[in-house]
């Protein structure tokens, strides 16, 4: 059986990183792996959760879960909301 929590894009950062509202307590128990996938404003899709110091090269895409954040969707040395045009308010489901 498949699992899933919705929430969206409530801020862009100054980086243009995507915060999202879904909240430690919402992402803590979520596995960290391959079968894991982040989809944002129905047409992006990243694989995994990371830590911040997830060290993938530059133009990934990765969903950051780190303390006490909510999750975010960073796009490694860009900015994710210029490159993928993803605003506040889009819809962010993570399913597992």
């Amino acid at each position: 059986m498949s699992r899933r929590i919705q929430g969206k894009v409530v801020e862009v950062s100054e980086n243009g990183d995507l915060v999202t509202d879904i909240a430690p307590k919402d992402w803590k128990d979520i596995p960290r792996s391959s079968e894991t996938r982040v989809l944002i404003d129905q047409e992006h899709e990243t694989i995994g959760i990371f830590h911040s110091d997830h060290g993938q090269p530059a133009m990934t895409l990765v969903a950051i879960a780190d303390a006490e954040a909510p999750l975010k969707l960073h796009l490694v040395e860009d900015s994710a909301s210029m490159m993928l045009g993803v605003r506040v308010g889009a819809a962010v489901e993570v399913r597992w």
